[in-house]
C-alpha cells in the first residue's frame, strides 16, 4: 500500500475523487443510470422543467453533451421532453416519476459508498465547497464569494476537459 501520509493534498483529492466516481458508477449500472444522468436528474428535481440548453449551462457542459445524456434518460423513462410553448424550436425537459425513483436510489448509493458515511460529513462537504468555489471562480467566470453551490454560470469553453461530464 502506498504511503498516503506522504502524498500532497491535491493527489489525495484527485485519487479519492476518481475512486469515488468509479465505485459510484459500478453501483449505478445496477439501476440503469450514469453519473452524468444522476447530475441531470438532480438539477431537474431541484429546479423543475427547463430547456436542454439551460440544463447544460447549469451542469457546465455543452448542449450536445447534455443531449446524449438526456436521450439515454428519456429512453429509460427517467425524463420527459415536451415542446416549449414559449419557443417552439426547443423542448422542456422534466424528471419523470421513474427518474425520481432512480435519483432516490442514487442518493442511497452515494450515502453508503464509504462505510460510516464519510462522504456525507458536513466538514468534508464544507472543505470541498471551498475548493470548488475558489478554483472554479476563475474557470467559470464567477466570484468565489458570491457563487453558491449549484448556481447557474456561463457555459465553459468546449476545449476545457474539466468541463466535460462523461455519460
Amino acid at each position: 500500500m502506498p504511503d498516503l501520509e506522504q502524498w500532497p493534498t491535491g493527489r489525495l483529492l484527485t485519487t479519492a475523487a476518481r475512486l469515488v466516481e468509479h465505485a459510484w458508477n459500478e453501483r449505478l449500472v445496477d439501476i440503469g443510470v450514469t453519473h452524468a444522468g444522476v447530475i441531470a436528474l438532480g438539477v431537474l428535481a431541484d429546479q423543475g422543467a427547463m430547456t436542454q440548453a439551460s440544463l447544460a449551462q447549469i451542469v457546465r457542459v455543452q448542449a450536445q453533451t447534455m443531449g446524449k445524456t438526456l436521450s439515454r434518460l428519456e429512453s429509460r423513462g427517467h425524463v420527459t421532453r415536451v415542446r416549449n410553448d414559449l419557443d417552439r424550436r426547443s423542448h422542456l425537459v422534466s424528471i419523470s416519476p421513474a427518474g425520481r425513483q432512480v435519483l432516490d436510489a442514487a442518493d442511497d448509493i452515494e450515502r453508503t459508498l464509504v462505510a460510516g458515511g464519510g462522504l456525507v460529513s458536513d466538514e468534508l462537504r464544507a472543505h470541498l465547497q471551498v475548493v470548488i468555489r475558489e478554483l472554479g471562480a476563475p474557470r467559470w467566470n464567477w466570484a468565489a464569494a458570491a457563487a453558491p453551490a449549484g448556481a447557474p454560470v456561463e457555459t465553459p469553453d468546449a476545449t476545457d476537459p474539466a468541463a466535460t461530464v462523461h455519460s
